[in-house]
């Protein structure tokens, strides 16, 4: 019985051995380590059913980044629109400390009442 059990045994090391060796040394196999792929990135999602969810993606980076809006159910993920991002939403967010300036004219005549009441 061993006689017949044994080329099995030895394939089936050989087998976990190759499996391992891929493993190992994966990153210095030719072409491997470009295997990326496109930056991705979620900016939301919203559940509309037990197992149905609309999620929107920024891919790629820059002036090449594209928001696409994906319908994600458990057995397909379908493209429901696809558009540009705009340039303040692909900028890099400011400094932890730096407030951004007040939008709004009343907003900033605040800002300089304030800054005027400092000076006094």
């Amino acid at each position: 019985m061993l006689q017949n059990a044994a080329p099995a045994i030895v394939l089936l090391i050989v087998m976990v051995g190759i499996a391992w060796l891929l493993q190992r040394y994966r990153r210095h196999l030719p072409g491997a380590a470009n295997r990326a792929g496109p930056h991705l990135q979620v900016l939301g999602g919203v559940a509309i059913g037990p197992q149905q969810r609309v999620v929107t993606l920024q891919v790629g980076q820059g002036e090449q980044a594209v928001c696409l809006v994906l319908g994600v159910s458990p057995g397909s993920v379908t493209a429901l629109h696809q558009m540009p991002l705009p340039p303040e939403a692909t900028e890099a967010p400011a400094a932890p400390g730096h407030t951004p300036a007040p939008a709004g004219f009343a907003a900033r005549l605040a800002l300089f009442r304030k800054d005027g009441d400092a000076n006094r």
